[in-house]
């Protein structure tokens, strides 16, 4: 039997394994990302589809921006433009970006336990977008998905397993962020390659704790 990460891609296969994978003990994590057992699945067979309807474009379901996805937009943008060689631009969605994180509102009844299921449910929602992208055959929309999601499920990972653990989770270790997709490992060294879009770790960013 085969268990694949939904993170990253390994294969976990009982065949080559001196242990099974039904037997690796709950805090085992993936070699290469650092997910969770719970974030591998059998693999599937190859004769099966899961058919994923595409979402139908409707002007009704357009919602206007919070501060906070504008500012989330606006630093992507700046990010993209950095690594164009448009300095000047990328330094303009900065300052944007910048202003709507200074007028984002506070929220009152926050949690860890709401952002795991607003993780889950973004995560959940991939498999239409990625329909609607191969759809209409838009290429760059597909990689977004590919990549989104990967990140996505990593996060709602952590999250739960900060659920779980709590502190304990982070005492004596480093939080580090891909720089090109967002990939977010747990550990004192990010890893050679980012498992997620295969840059090098040098293009890896150490989170320092807030004071």
């Amino acid at each position: 039997m085969k268990y694949v990460c939904q993170i990253c891609g390994y294969v976990y296969d009982d065949a080559k394994e001196k242990v099974p994978f039904a037997e690796l003990p709950d805090d085992w994590k993936c070699p290469l990302c650092g997910a969770a057992k719970s974030d591998f699945k059998p693999e599937a067979n190859g004769d099966e589809k899961k058919v994923v309807t595409a979402i139908e474009p409707m002007e009704a379901d357009l919602e206007k921006l919070s501060a906070g996805q504008l500012a989330a937009l606006c630093s992507n943008l700046a990010r993209g433009c950095e690594k164009q060689y448009k300095q000047e631009e990328a330094d303009l969605f900065k300052q944007l970006a910048d202003y709507f994180t200074a007028v984002v509102p506070a929220v009152n009844d926050a949690s860890v336990e709401k952002l795991a299921k607003e993780l889950q449910t973004d995560a959940d929602n991939y498999a239409a977008v990625r329909a609607t992208a191969d759809a209409n055959a838009d290429r760059g929309a597909a990689r977004v998905c590919v990549w989104g999601e990967k990140v996505t499920r990593m996060l709602s990972s952590l999250v739960n397993r900060y659920l779980n653990e709590g502190e304990a989770m982070l005492k004596d270790t480093n939080i580090w962020v891909c720089t090109t997709c967002g990939f977010v490992y747990i550990g004192d060294t990010p890893p050679e390659l980012c498992p997620v879009c295969k840059v090098p770790n040098w293009k890896f960013e150490k989170i320092e704790g807030r004071a």
